[in-house]
């Protein structure tokens, strides 16, 4: 059996385990309203309060993106397991799933800032819901209207292609690993940023919302061609369905 049929389950099942722990946190959450309670009291924008909420994002993040980089992190798995077959040098794969986190941990710290400004501007409801139709209405254009730009075909052709992208940004060694998995991070950042947005259309802590967004986001790496812009009409039409209703 050769390394990477060997390699292959045990990175499924560590994705898998990274994503149902991930999942099981935000289920917790919602039961217990940890995060409802911070807000409720106050405490917020203290330090913890602050750390908490952010601790949150990161794992939603997580929980959302992991099965659709999976593709990516298998095709990185198996150009690095058979380049150690042929004596070069073997660089774990769970370094490039931490370069491509670490995006998203960023990404977070931003969600938690905007987070601060819409509940300052008494946009969002203490369960993190959009408080505001026109604010509902414009999170859903805006995203729709994304889905048909450049910047979103060209980030979305990197996260759909796998080896495409393994082959043109490869880089030696455990910090080009880290590199190539921001890399791609960004890529998947560059391509999900608006879609992401919508979480504070229907709650952050909606995990109906969140399974759906993040079903969305792996259909459209999957079947870029049919799903992508078809969202993006449907979120339109939603958008502006909202400002007349």
């Amino acid at each position: 059996m050769s390394a990477t049929a060997t390699d292959r389950p045990a990175i499924l099942a560590a994705l898998a385990a990274l994503t149902a722990a991930a999942w099981a946190y935000l289920v917790y959450d919602s039961q217990t309203m940890s995060c409802a309670r911070w807000m409720a009291g106050g405490t917020l924008w203290s330090f913890p309060g602050f750390l908490l909420m952010l601790a949150m994002w990161s794992i939603m993040m997580a929980a959302m993106m992991i099965p659709s980089a999976a593709p990516m992190i298998l095709t990185f798995a198996t150009v690095s397991s058979r380049r150690r077959q042929r004596g070069a040098t073997y660089v774990s794969t769970a370094i490039f799933v931490a370069g491509y986190l670490a995006v998203w941990a960023a990404f977070s710290v931003l969600a938690t800032a905007a987070q601060f400004a819409l509940q300052s501007a008494h946009l969002l409801t203490m369960t993190l819901t959009s408080n505001s139709a026109r604010l509902t209405a414009a999170l859903l254009i805006v995203a729709g209207l994304f889905q048909w730009t450049p910047w979103k075909r060209a980030c979305l052709s990197h996260c759909a292609g796998p080896l495409g992208f393994l082959a043109a940004s490869w880089r030696e060694g455990r910090f080009g690993a880290l590199k190539m998995g921001a890399h791609h991070g960004f890529y998947c950042l560059g391509c999900c940023w608006a879609v992401m947005a919508l979480l504070f259309a229907a709650g952050v802590m909606n995990l109906l919302w969140v399974a759906a967004l993040s079903a969305f986001v792996l259909a459209e790496k999957i079947a870029p061609k049919y799903v992508s812009r078809g969202g993006g009409l449907a979120m339109i039409a939603a958008g502006s369905a909202w400002l007349v209703l």
